[in-house]
């Protein structure tokens, strides 16, 4: 885009095209045999890459070799916003973390897990008016494909906080379906509750978002409904994954 108009490309590949990694590798590829020479251990995809060492002094002088090889032998700049020395635990690389254990664990980098809450709640909010069938079947290669991706993972913690996270978020979908506290004292009666405490629950003048976490609306809506209903449980699948690597 040029002043807000679209011109042919005269130089460069186009982002996420298939030439740009394979363009990145040749190019690269003696960056990665300098880093082989100095017995550096690293990780590269693409052009992010990640160099470990064992003390802040010994990153300090790698950065600053590295960043000088790569602009005298590659004619490369690397952006001072996008890189850093820091702990490998402070550090995401393609979404991942690591735990700050002597012996570390791979884990889902935190700003993954903002991420896909913040696509989920979009598509939520867009499918207001559905059934609860039809949510599901929304999330369900959204959470198939995030889980996939993350399969690696060493640390399960965040899988389970997800998937009470995810159901959550669709009973405040029902909650806010029901509208008025007749039709959700009605409701909640239907689904178990005694009279008494359905009509507290939905005459609360409580928010939306407080009644989809509290205790009327979780034994209305156990995990067990979702499950039937076709919701995809993160921790199950990465036990299920894990299990057949």
């Amino acid at each position: 885009m040029t002043g807000g108009v679209v011109s042919q490309r005269s130089e460069g590949t186009p982002q996420g095209g298939p030439i740009s990694p394979l363009l990145s590798n040749i190019l690269l590829d003696d960056l990665d045999k300098e880093l082989e020479r100095r017995s550096h251990r690293f990780c590269r995809y693409a052009d992010d890459c990640n160099i470990y060492v064992r003390s802040k002094a010994a990153a300090e002088r790698v950065m600053t070799s590295i960043t000088g090889f790569l602009a005298r032998t590659l004619r490369l700049k690397i952006n001072p916003q996008k890189s850093a020395v820091a702990r490998p635990w402070e550090h995401t690389f393609l979404g991942y973390s690591m735990t700050n254990h002597k012996e570390p664990k791979l884990k889902v980098a935190k700003s993954s897990v903002v991420r896909l809450k913040k696509k989920l709640k979009m598509l939520l909010r867009q499918s207001r008016g559905r059934n609860l069938g039809t949510l599901i079947e929304t999330l369900r290669p959204v959470l198939r494909g995030w889980i996939v991706y993350f399969r690696l993972s060493e640390v399960r913690g965040i899988f389970e906080a997800l998937d009470g996270w995810i159901r959550r978020r669709l009973r405040l979908v029902i909650w806010r379906q029901w509208k008025k506290p007749k039709t959700r004292a009605k409701n909640l009666m239907k689904r178990g509750l005694d009279q008494a405490r359905a009509c507290k629950s939905a005459f609360s003048g409580r928010g939306p978002w407080y009644n989809s976490g509290a205790s009327h609306m979780n034994q209305a809506f156990k995990a067990a409904y979702f499950k039937n209903a076709g919701l995809l449980s993160l921790q199950h699948e990465l036990i299920r994954l894990q299990s057949l690597s």
